[in-house]
């Protein structure tokens, strides 16, 4: 379990109020469970994941179907490779929604060609970084 998952779900319900999407969940469901209930959560990745009460969409962050994304306030991902960020980048401007990304260590792309305020959040536990569409 990441340590700080509450403190990044928490902050998630005190600040978005629609649909938010999960990208690359993996075997790492702990923010998603803890949305779903409050809000319209979705979660993707490459592989089949099922986890209670959150729908599942499989999808390449490469070729993305961009359906997925749609009306989505936030796009977020834990602990997302540093290969993939720029590609989430494209995704969350082209549906105008924030990223948030809480990166592995100190794995972070350089995403300022895709948002223009960017800023590292501090809350509780959590340390993230918010792009805002």
């Amino acid at each position: 379990m990441i340590p700080d998952c509450e403190d990044i779900a928490r902050y998630i319900l005190e600040n978005y109020t629609k649909k938010v999407v999960e990208i690359g969940v993996g075997s790492r469901p702990e923010v998603a469970l803890a949305l779903k209930g409050e809000l319209d959560v979705v979660i993707t990745d490459m592989h089949e994941q099922e986890y209670a009460g959150v729908r599942f969409c499989r999808d390449d962050v490469f070729e993305p179907d961009t359906g997925i994304y749609r009306n989505a306030t936030l796009l977020y991902s834990i602990r997302p490779p540093i290969d993939l960020q720029a590609a989430m980048a494209k995704i969350a401007r082209d549906v105008g929604a924030d990223l948030l990304i809480r990166p592995f260590g100190h794995e972070k792309a350089d995403l300022k060609r895709f948002f223009k305020k960017t800023e590292l959040v501090n809350y509780g536990r959590a340390r993230f970084y918010l792009y805002r569409s």
